[in-house]
């Protein structure tokens, strides 16, 4: 079995085989090099391949002490690691604690989140959890309970019991054909009201993720994850954000959520936390929340495990000594400007949107109107792209990048030449205005004097960064 993979496609192709990476290119088992463009497929491999570094420090704890069990027994690697997740973690985030990965990191946070109401005697009731359309939070039982994505939610349910879903701001193609920003303060508004609905003393969390990857990265207003935090303070709810995907330097800051200044009451991380090397996951929270539990009925049996841990501790190091979690921050900004010059005048072509190195290319139909494109489109180009040696992925009516942090500028250059290439290819097929004068040579490159010309852009795609903090509302 292979998860969210056609049956029918791995019999007809094979699954992929990789042999060797170098920093961002693969090796197929047939000799062929990719350029990954993806942070191996799940955006995890935030360092790119080969990164001896951080191999030496997983050997090195390995032969000191490989792993001393879990609950009361930890190594240095694992204490180091906490005390620098308190440093990094925005605002009063200090209590952390270990697991395996995302989908056990949000488990965790759930799990907290309800026992916190419980031993805090003022909502002992609340259990309930409100999660939002088209969200991805794992594929385990109640983490894919909050999850509603890839019908991955549907097959699995009857799920954990008191799950409710709101609507989550979209940049393009919003199911009310509202305005970015007005769709936001609707999707807010509606989550106030759903909290009334299931009743204050009943809820115990809202889980968000400060970037919704369904769709394809769609970056909410500032304004929007503010208005859920006064919401959250306002009925007594816990705001659970989830940073599996966004943290450790994906968005250009160490987790998203900075970029909005809002304070979670916990968080979950991982992927990127061990740059892809050991799996590794994450829940840090506030100390007024971690000591109002005599126990914390939850155990994994790797948790903190050491050298997971060292893994993660070399991960960090690198980011801070390299500045990548700034250099993210620029090429991405750099990345976008690439996607959106070249794509320029391709009617398909909807918005270019993005924060950091995680950028996304969202398509119509091309015509009057801008309908969202069929889902074939984007999976077709994701194809014809491949096939020019590049690796990104589809998601819903978007194609998805997310390169590792090493990715210099000259990768990002040729990922961007090869989806132009694919992108014109996919809409000449379909009898789609491409530009006056888009010619590719051999090489495949854009010849001189054919840029591209009359954008389509999306409503989202004059918001800007300002610094490395802030988001315009």
């Amino acid at each position: 079995m292979f998860p969210l993979a056609m049956v029918e496609d791995v019999r007809r192709d094979g699954p992929t085989i990789y042999v060797r990476g170098e920093g961002v290119r693969l090796t197929e088992a047939s000799g062929r090099c990719i350029l990954d463009m993806m942070s191996s497929h799940t955006r995890a491999n935030s360092l790119g391949y080969g990164n001896r570094e951080i191999a030496q420090a997983v050997y090195d704890q390995m032969i000191a002490v490989h792993y001393v069990g879990t609950v009361d027994n930890f190594a240095p690697a694992t204490v180091q690691l906490a005390c620098k997740l308190a440093e990094l973690a925005p605002g009063r985030l200090s209590r952390s604690m270990f697991v395996s990965g995302g989908s056990e990191a949000v488990e965790a946070a759930i799990k907290l989140a309800k026992q916190y109401h419980i031993h805090r005697g003022t909502k002992p009731r609340a259990y309930k959890i409100i999660s939002r359309w088209n969200a991805y939070h794992g594929s385990t039982m109640g983490a894919v309970g909050v999850t509603d994505w890839h019908d991955m939610r549907h097959i699995s349910e009857p799920g954990v019991p008191g799950v409710s879903f709101v609507p989550g701001p979209m940049c393009f193609h919003n199911p009310l054909g509202m305005e970015e920003d007005e769709y936001a303060d609707y999707c807010a508004r509606y989550l106030e009201l759903q909290i009334q609905h299931e009743g204050p003393d009943m809820v115990a969390a809202v889980l968000v993720e400060p970037i919704m990857q369904g769709g394809g990265v769609h970056v909410p207003p500032r304004r929007y994850l503010e208005r859920v935090r006064e919401i959250c303070d306002s009925y007594d709810v816990l705001l659970i954000i989830d940073e599996v995907i966004t943290g450790f330097g994906r968005t250009g800051a160490w987790f998203a959520i900075e970029h909005f200044g809002v304070e979670p009451d916990i968080m979950t991380m991982a992927k990127a936390l061990t740059a892809g090397y050991v799996p590794m996951g994450a829940v840090i929270t506030r100390p007024q929340i971690a000591d109002s539990l005599p126990i914390f009925r939850h155990v994994h049996t790797f948790s903190g495990h050491a050298s997971a841990a060292a893994a993660a501790n070399a991960n960090i190091a690198i980011c801070e000594r390299d500045g990548l979690i700034e250099q993210a921050r620029r090429n991405g900004a750099y990345l976008q400007d690439a996607l959106k010059a070249a794509l320029e005048g391709i009617a398909i072509v909807g918005q270019v949107r993005g924060l950091g190195l995680w950028q996304a290319v969202d398509f119509t139909d091309g015509k009057t109107g801008g309908a969202p494109a069929p889902v074939e489109v984007p999976v077709e180009i994701v194809r014809r792209v491949r096939e020019l040696g590049v690796l990104v992925m589809p998601q819903g009516t978007a194609i998805e990048l997310a390169p590792p942090l090493i990715a210099t500028r000259t990768d990002l250059d040729e990922a961007v030449e090869a989806i132009a290439r694919a992108v014109t290819e996919v809409a000449r097929d379909r009898g789609i205005r491409v530009g006056r004068t888009v010619e590719f040579g051999q090489d495949g490159k854009r010849q001189v004097g054919t840029r591209l010309l009359g954008v389509r852009r999306g409503r989202a795609q004059n918001r800007k960064v300002e610094g490395d903090t802030t988001l315009d509302s």
